[in-house]
């Protein structure tokens, strides 16, 4: 039997999904197929209900549906339901079955990337979109004891501030510079850094020398952000790891492999 699934998105031609699963399927000789698919928003409730019908196992989804995907569903895990959108939909006895694995994925990049890292260190998170929420889900319940969230706009981090409760501080964004000390973490979850979406300036004179710095930004694969980190010593992990490690999930259910995430499969990706 040959098993089907895909990632849709709108736009969807930029994303590496394909070569990851592709190198995957053939690595562990696996018949099946996993295929792009561009869903503009208006059509994304039909093709819901078609793609189970056309034989898919399930389908990964990125931007910008996840949060319709999440509330389409029939089921919903515990950690989709923490963060409030889905990256990967099972289709199963005509129900669809919503999961989110990216902070699954940031917290397995991280550890391999950073391994002799402190979970309980108290960690600095940039951002409060949707990649904060999940990264802020993932540190809470993987024992961090204490987050401290900024944004540009205020606002939008107090709110994610009231839905995590006191385990979160606040700070003024341009406050962070100083208040990086005492933390043992730092992420990026902004899309500052990234190629044409300009730069993040932060002065890293406050972190503490052993704190690790991560950007969940692969394009480029060395940020700005993590330039700076490495050239003052700090142990650094890249975003591209985090894609990696949040579609191992979705594979082992839809194809009953449990693949590996190694320098093999980054090269391949990469290239």
């Amino acid at each position: 039997m040959t098993i089907l699934a895909g990632v849709i998105g709108d736009p969807i031609a930029h994303s590496r999904s394909p070569i990851l699963w592709g190198h995957w399927l053939t690595r562990y000789g696996i018949r099946g197929h996993y295929v792009p698919l561009h869903v503009r928003p208006e059509d994304l409730r039909a093709t819901l209900d078609l793609l189970p019908r056309l034989g898919f196992a399930g389908i990964n989804v990125t931007i910008p549906h996840k949060e319709a995907v999440f509330a389409a569903a029939d089921e919903v895990t515990d950690r989709a339901r923490a963060v409030g959108a889905a990256n990967t939909l099972t289709f199963a006895d005509g129900r669809i079955l919503a999961d989110n694995t990216d902070g699954y994925g940031f917290l397995a990049n991280l550890d391999q990337g950073a391994p002799d890292r402190d979970p309980a260190s108290p960690a600095f998170v940039l951002g409060a979109g949707g990649a904060a929420r999940g990264v802020i889900a993932a540190l809470r319940d993987g024992g961090a004891t204490r987050i401290t969230l900024t944004n540009r706009t205020r606002a939008r981090a107090e709110a994610l501030a009231a839905e995590f409760g006191p385990i979160i501080t606040v700070v003024d964004w341009d406050a962070a510079d100083a208040a990086l000390a005492g933390h043992g973490l730092l992420v990026n979850t902004t899309s500052l850094g990234m190629q044409g979406h300009g730069d993040l300036t932060l002065d890293l004179s406050a972190l503490p020398a052993q704190a690790v710095v991560t950007d969940i930004v692969y394009t480029p694969l060395e940020t700005p952000l993590l330039r700076a980190a490495k050239a003052r010593g700090h142990p650094t992990v890249d975003g591209l790891g985090m894609l990696l490690h949040q579609a191992v999930p979705g594979f082992e259910r839809w194809f009953g492999r449990t693949p590996e995430v190694d320098a093999t499969l980054r090269q391949a990706v990469l290239a």
